[in-house]
């Protein structure tokens, strides 16, 4: 199997089932944007990890090895069509200066990382329309001079 045969496996099964990324994640014991992540093929999952997910969805025992893979974390370049990865992009292109000033303001000359990261989404209730709130929580990495 590949990472796409995998991942079209879970898809099939998360619809069939009726399952959410929240209902899966709690199988396994995580959070449900990493299990999402790694269900998209773009983390690697613990030993652990892949034989909960192969056991709670019922996926092929060769999907376990296929999980466990390291990820080679690329993607398309070009402009996403997708309306709210788009919007994703915008708020990288135009706020990621702004960021980046902000940031180094308070923390000095480095970057967030991507490595050791968290991410997290939540719903707030509005009357004037539901409000999505996106947490980015990554380790300040300093870059060094030799």
């Amino acid at each position: 199997m590949k990472k796409i045969d995998v991942t079209e496996a879970i898809f099939a099964i998360k619809k069939e089932k009726n399952l959410t990324w929240e209902a899966i994640a709690e199988a396994v014991g995580m959070t449900d944007v990493w299990v999402t992540s790694a269900c998209l093929g773009m983390n690697s999952c613990t030993e652990e990890v892949a034989d909960k997910l192969v056991a709670f969805l019922g996926l092929p025992a060769e999907a376990k090895s296929v999980l466990m893979e390291y990820p080679t974390k690329t993607w398309d370049e070009a402009i996403p069509q997708d309306p709210l990865i788009y919007r994703l992009y915008e708020v990288v292109g135009v706020y990621g200066p702004t960021l980046k000033e902000v940031i180094q303001e308070k923390f000095g000359d480095g970057i967030m990382s991507a490595i050791d990261f968290s991410m997290k989404v939540d719903k707030e209730e509005n009357p004037k329309g539901d409000r999505v709130i996106l947490t980015l929580n990554g380790k300040f990495l300093p870059y060094k001079s030799w």
